[in-house]
């Protein structure tokens, strides 16, 4: 577990996306332990609510929601809902995606799953991020945080529409920045590698090797390693910062 200041984040009101397992947990638990209060959200719904109760056994102020980013109403009820519950809302955390098996070339890849990656990855972190401004607008200290990855920048072969899906996260960091920098929000991107989670257990192992081996820092990536960036991103540490893009992969791409 990393060392988390206890008043980072003190009184801060934040949601997180995909927080019933891997990274979004630990994310949530992070900012928690920073002194937030945290809303966390997933299509998982008995897993999140399991999830909040395990950090709620822990003394941290965390709440659960259902939440499913292929459909716009549940979206707009999830994000209502966090609003009510935190009494507004500071920080953003669009951590949710899904991916597809891999191994699959271009050829392949079928309609039905870049139709599904693309709903799901791009038009619900839009979505999201639209159906909360309001709230972070009036927070007067609002933080966007999106979840890319490496991928997009090393060009990672036969996971074309997961690729293509965090290629347009990181450009949507960089127009919202502009959009919003007005309105006093920031907005960045973070860029992981291949952390050992349960969605990348499908990743063969050839894959892991390489990224070990090809790594700075030649360890394996956990969710904890993440969790800093994410933390620094929703911070007044981070106030002047907006759209770039962190990669934080132990040194296996330095753009």
């Amino acid at each position: 577990m990393m060392k988390t200041p206890s008043d980072l984040l003190q009184d801060r009101r934040v949601l997180v996306t995909g927080g019933a397992r891997g990274l979004g947990y630990a994310f949530a638990e992070a900012i928690a332990r920073a002194g937030a209060r945290v809303v966390i959200a997933d299509v998982l719904e008995q897993r999140v609510q399991q999830a909040a109760v395990d950090l709620r056994h822990q003394g941290l102020d965390v709440r659960a929601l259902s939440l499913d980013l292929a459909d716009p109403n549940a979206i707009d009820a999830c994000i209502n809902a966090a609003v009510e519950l935190l009494g507004g809302l500071d920080g953003l955390v669009n951590n949710a995606s899904i991916t597809h098996s891999g191994g699959k070339s271009c050829e392949q890849l079928s309609l039905e799953t870049w139709d599904q990656v693309m709903q799901v990855n791009v038009r619900g972190t839009w979505l999201m991020t639209k159906g909360c401004l309001p709230a972070l607008r009036a927070s007067g200290r609002g933080a966007i945080v999106n979840l890319a990855s490496d991928t997009p920048l090393w060009g990672a072969p036969n996971l074309l529409a997961y690729v293509a899906s965090k290629g347009a996260i990181i450009a949507m960091t960089r127009s919202l920045a502009r959009e919003l920098g007005h309105d006093g929000i920031t907005v960045n991107a973070i860029a992981p590698g291949l952390v050992q989670v349960e969605a990348t257990a499908y990743v063969p192992e050839a894959r892991h090797r390489l990224y070990l081996e090809q790594r700075a820092l030649q360890r394996p990536q956990l969710p904890e390693d993440v969790s800093g960036a994410v933390l620094f991103a929703l911070s007044d540490l981070a106030r002047f910062i907006t759209g770039q893009t962190l990669p934080v992969n132990g040194g296996f791409v330095m753009p």
